[in-house]
């Protein structure tokens, strides 16, 4: 029993010394587990933090991407305006491909150039003053030769007829009668119908301020026309107007094919829209304080009776009218898709060509032809539907925002007859330019003379401005035109009559 006690402490202090090293070891396994579950709760949220700054450097990507492309936008790839884009503006490239015809005037061509009259108003003889050899002074009734003559086309002096209009009376049948004035003439005295007439053509058709236009008559004519005159012409016009207006609406209702558009005109300090519908021999304008449903189903609009094809940009207003059968501006898709293209979209390259290459061929399509022109619409369409993936669904109200070339391949889809139109339906055109044209003289206008005082002034302009274009339309004289409505004669722009 002695000899075993020194191995017994000795094991007594190994177990001694290992419980110490257990207790060690069990400290450190509870320090390296909070470690591990600091270490695991810190790297989740650095995973975290990683995700969210993925996202964040996404939605960058993606935002620096649409204001790249909202800085590369002009009038050549986009809906915006030329005027907006700067004095930097780069060489304007048409939408349509232009055919190779030489500078110049073209072949079959009707020059404009002046031609001697058989009848001059005023011939002067220009004779010798002297002869030449003995220096006897030549007189003007001596026989001569005509050897050549040349013509001067030239103004006569301005001045203003002035016409007194006398009632007389009579006694007739025991019975004192008196005559009448004609309509026009209201006042002891006043401006007749063809100064009326020029006032309205300058202010107008020509763009000319109040200032400018009373200016310019006193130079011509020495009489000092004020402002109040002009408005009141005008206003005289605007009334004497109404029935040419009425006639086009019914005119242009019942058109086939008519053009539809709007634009903005600053009038009294706010935002109005004059909007138009027009075709090659009638135009339409009106102004209303809204742009879209509002204003087409206002009484002035044309739309909300039309049953014909109606050719516009794609604003979703118009497609809200089924009853009329839509076209729509290739000339607005085809700046779109070259705004993609210079993104490096391959199916707005391919939609690009497919379009123009339609443009070119012997158009409506029929049979077969049609049916292949639809087919590779489509396949383009599928393409686009890979490129242009949908948006992710977003928490919270509303939609979520699709990219730009998403939202061309919905309108695309969405209204294929409307873009087809041109190339299927016979007398559907490319473009909407017609009405553009159209509302192209109100821009000057607002540029020239500034906005308009009152919204009555806008519509006085927008119904003369109208009348004037449909005149131009059907090769009418504008100012002969103007001159009969003043006068209270008879006035028809009916196509032939």
């Amino acid at each position: 029993m002695v000899n075993h006690l020194p191995e017994t402490e000795v094991l007594l202090k190994r177990l001694a010394a290992l419980e110490a090293e257990v207790a060690s070891l069990q400290a450190e396994l509870a320090h390296l587990r909070n470690e591990s579950a600091h270490l695991q709760a810190e790297n989740a949220r650095l995973q975290a933090e990683n995700a969210r700054l993925q996202a964040e450097n996404t939605r960058l990507q993606a935002e620096n991407a649409e204001l790249r492309r909202r800085l590369g936008l002009n009038s050549q790839n986009s809906h915006k305006p030329p005027s907006s884009d700067g004095y930097r503006k780069k060489r304007i490239q048409p939408a349509l491909p232009k055919g190779k015809k030489p500078l110049g005037g073209q072949a079959g061509h009707k020059g404009k150039t002046l031609r001697a009259v058989e009848k001059p108003d005023h011939v002067r003889l220009h004779l010798p003053e002297r002869c030449a050899v003995c220096g006897r002074a030549i007189s003007a009734d001596e026989p001569h030769e005509v050897v050549s003559k040349r013509q001067v086309f030239d103004l006569p002096e301005p001045c203003l007829e002035v016409t007194e209009h006398r009632l007389g009376q009579i006694e007739c049948c025991g019975r004192v009668q008196c005559g009448e004035y004609p309509p026009e003439v209201t006042a002891s005295v006043q401006y007749g119908p063809g100064v009326r007439a020029l006032v309205t053509q300058l202010s107008v058709d020509h763009k000319m301020p109040l200032e400018q236009i009373c200016r310019l008559f006193s130079d011509l004519y020495g009489y000092e026309l004020n402002s109040e005159t002009v408005e009141t012409t005008l206003e005289q016009g605007y009334e004497l107007a109404a029935p040419v207006e009425a006639a086009t609406i019914e005119q242009l209702k019942q058109a086939e094919v008519a053009h539809f558009d709007e634009t903005g005109l600053r009038v009294a300090g706010r935002l109005r829209w004059l909007h138009v519908a027009s075709n090659g021999l009638y135009t339409h304008l009106f102004v209303h304080p809204k742009r879209g449903a509002e204003a087409l189903r206002s009484a002035a609009s044309v739309l909300k009776d039309f049953r014909g094809r109606a050719v516009h940009d794609h604003l979703a207003a118009y497609y809200q009218f089924g009853e009329a059968k839509h076209g729509a501006c290739l000339a607005h898709i085809l700046r779109e898709l070259r705004g993609l293209m210079e993104q490096g979209s391959a199916w707005a390259e391919a939609m690009h060509t497919f379009l123009l290459n339609l443009y070119g061929q012997a158009l409506p399509l029929r049979g077969e032809a049609a049916i292949a022109a639809r087919q590779r619409y489509g396949q383009i369409l599928s393409q686009a539907e890979l490129a242009e993936p949908p948006p992710e669904p977003k928490a919270g109200r509303g939609r979520p925002k699709s990219t730009a070339g998403r939202n061309l391949l919905r309108r695309l889809t969405e209204h294929e007859e409307a873009v087809l139109a041109f190339a299927l339906v016979e007398g559907v055109p490319f473009t909407n330019n017609q009405a553009e044209r159209d509302l192209r003289p109100a821009k000057v206008k607002q540029k020239v003379s500034g906005c308009f005082r009152t919204d009555h002034g806008a519509a006085v302009y927008a119904r003369l401005q109208a009348v004037i274009s449909t005149c131009r339309k059907q090769e009418r004289n504008v100012f002969v035109t103007l001159r009969n409505l003043f006068a209270h004669q008879p006035v028809s722009l009916l196509a032939g009559g």
